[in-house]
């Protein structure tokens, strides 16, 4: 079944406190709190790139296809690309693991990414 984790892409962007992001981005405390609790059943055009530009994301990354007991697709199937991991991403609590004299390598390394991925 295809629904929203927006979990995994809060945590990826170390935003602690979700509820309080998205408030202070201008999103209704109604719909702030159905985004929080993992509530919101469908999301109009409009309001899913407001998300993805505020999350710098695509929709991929915050749906989710967990497949029903009875259904068997095959492995190259196109929905398995939105089968997410169990394991949330945590780059903070990684980042904040790695000695300080160790930051300025994984600093290079990300900017070596952009830079490879914005040619």
């Amino acid at each position: 079944m295809l629904h929203y984790n927006f979990d995994r892409i809060f945590k990826a962007r170390g935003i602690e406190k979700p509820f309080v992001f998205l408030i202070n981005a201008g999103i209704s405390r109604q719909f702030a709190s159905k985004i929080y609790n993992n509530k919101v059943k469908r999301l109009n055009f409009d309001v899913m790139e407001r998300l993805c530009v505020l999350l710098n994301c695509t929709p991929n990354d915050f749906t989710e296809w967990i497949p029903e007991k009875n259904t068997s697709v095959p492995a190259d199937h196109a929905l398995r690309m939105l089968e997410k991991s169990d394991k949330a991403i945590d780059f903070t609590q990684k980042l904040n693991a790695i000695p300080l004299g160790k930051m300025e390598d994984i600093s290079n390394l990300i900017d070596a990414y952009l830079k490879k991925t914005n040619e």
